[in-house]
């Protein structure tokens, strides 16, 4: 009688477990649908002619498939320019970025002292400040400087993004066995060297999620470049769809059509480093 007691038991708890996988799932995947729908209107909206689109905005092309929407585009709108202008602002802001926040936080740990408290703090109240509220001046110090309307000012701009991955990468740092500094210090290696060939290899994963979020928010960044850009030559991606509006502004199908182009950098870069992202989540769990 017992074992038939616990058996029904089990089976009740086996079958609760497949209901809640089951709901879970359910759930997991109305909500990536839902997700997904703007992304589908925009995808395949990118194959139709204007009337098909206003006609069917959610099914898939009536006719023939208007391939020619993206040769239009890069006919009409510089967007090889564009990405150039965007490839460069962005390397070279997420490089300088991560460099000087990692150099930060090495700093922060290595010396900790009042000083440095009293350093973190002013960076705590920097990051909470908005953004828009230091456009004014940023822009008078750019023009000061001759920075205005030009790449190299941009990247400087976004360099205030270090404070973002300074604030990511010290709490990461702080969890490191520092006897290997010690060791290294011991062995006569300099601050450095150490931080270089130690610390760096260390922090890999945290690095690995930093860049994916600042390449990600500098490619995709609108305000900065649209206050600090003028001159068509030097737009980035994203101001090229935003001058699609006004250009075309009825001609919604090329509007999608460069919106896509745009997206299409990122997804690729995204799903390239999605395995490092794991990586480095999972090295992260088992660290110490």
């Amino acid at each position: 009688m017992s074992n038939t007691v616990t058996k029904s038991k089990g089976l009740g708890k086996s079958g609760r477990e497949r209901v809640g996988y089951w709901v879970r799932t359910v759930i997991i995947l109305a909500l990536a649908l839902i997700c997904a729908i703007p992304l589908w209107y925009v995808v395949i909206n990118t194959f139709k002619t204007s009337k098909d689109m206003m006609a069917h905005p959610l099914a898939l092309p009536e006719g023939a498939w208007q391939f020619g929407n993206y040769v239009t585009a890069f006919q009409n709108l510089p967007l090889v320019q564009a990405f150039g202008n965007t490839l460069y602002v962005t390397i070279l802001g997420v490089a300088f970025q991560v460099f000087i926040g990692s150099l930060a936080a090495y700093g922060m740990i290595i010396r900790n002292s009042r000083f440095t408290a009293v350093i973190g703090a002013i960076l705590m109240i920097a990051f909470v400040i908005p953004a828009q509220a230091t456009l004014i001046p940023l822009y008078r110090m750019e023009a000061q400087t001759g920075l205005v309307n030009t790449l190299t000012g941009l990247v400087v701009l976004y360099l205030g993004g270090s404070v973002f991955c300074y604030f990511l990468i010290v709490g990461y740092m702080r969890k490191l066995p520092f006897e290997l500094v010690e060791a290294a210090r011991i062995d006569g290696a300099g601050p450095f060297r150490i931080y270089w060939t130690i610390i760096l290899p260390l922090i890999r994963p945290i690095l690995t999620t930093v860049v994916v979020f600042q390449t990600l928010s500098t490619w995709n960044d609108f305000m900065n470049p649209n206050v600090f850009l003028s001159s068509g030559d030097k737009k980035t991606i994203v101001l090229q769809v935003y001058n699609a509006v006004g250009e075309f502004s009825t001609d919604w199908t090329t509007f999608m059509t460069i919106t896509v182009i745009s997206l299409i950098p990122v997804v690729v870069f995204f799903v390239f480093c999605q395995k490092w992202i794991v990586a480095g989540l999972a090295a992260g769990a088992v660290k110490g």
